[in-house]
């Protein structure tokens, strides 16, 4: 006889069933399938030039130089700071950005430095003098500190002065994402503003400073 749906028999079965769903739509591992926690690692795919959502132990795996003949690489998760050595506005206006707030990251299928910051429309790519950015990279450790793909400069221009951020890529897009969902207007509006500070506010309270800023930034992520 088939069990009733109100039955304990029933009872138990649906709860199979809705649990089945849960796991279902849970988020996954993209290299293994493993149901991921709330928090997460990522892994750029250099080829198709995206992000893989990835369990700690796939994460692992691509910690390391060269690993899957360097195709994937772990995004690290250090945010730095270099508070001694602050952009100048001059150095900024050389680099010919037409925002307030831009990040830059080393496109390895391209071979260069590429720019780009947040819009309504998503992550919008500008023109970067090239020999502007090689010269700052020289004066400013941070940032000739970015491991290429995985890493981003992150530069906002605020009451506070030229704040500059070495950050994981994911980090980049994620803000992006937010603020495309809250932009308004031709500025962005109140709650794109918003955002921005609580991203900004996160960055300031994560962000170390190294002892000794060139040897420690030169030994990159995951180096001891």
């Amino acid at each position: 006889m088939a069990a009733g749906q109100d039955s304990p028999a029933g009872r138990e079965i649906r709860a199979d069933r809705d649990a089945d769903a849960v796991r279902t739509d849970s988020e996954r591992c993209e290299m293994c399938r493993q149901v991921l926690g709330d928090r997460h690692g990522h892994v750029v795919d250099t080829e198709k030039r995206s992000l893989a959502c990835t369990c700690r132990a796939c994460y692992l795996l691509f910690t390391h130089e060269g690993a899957a003949g360097g195709r994937y690489r772990a995004v690290p998760e250090r945010v730095c700071h270099d508070p001694d050595r602050p952009l100048t506005d001059a150095d900024w206006n050389e680099l010919q950005i037409p925002v307030a707030m831009a990040f830059f990251f080393f496109n390895s299928a391209l071979g260069r430095v590429v720019a780009g910051y947040p819009s309504p429309g998503g992550a919008t790519e500008c023109e970067l003098d090239l020999a502007a950015w090689d010269r700052l990279a020289a004066a400013y450790p941070l940032l000739g500190a970015l491991a290429p793909d995985v890493e981003a400069i992150f530069v906002s221009r605020t009451e506070q002065g030229n704040e500059v951020f070495l950050i994981p890529i994911d980090e980049c897009y994620s803000l992006v994402g937010e603020l495309r969902l809250r932009w308004q207007g031709f500025d962005g509006g109140a709650e794109a503003r918003a955002a921005l500070a609580a991203f900004l506010d996160g960055l300031r309270r994560r962000a170390l400073v190294p002892e000794h800023q060139e040897t420690d930034l030169a030994r990159g992520p995951g180096e001891h």
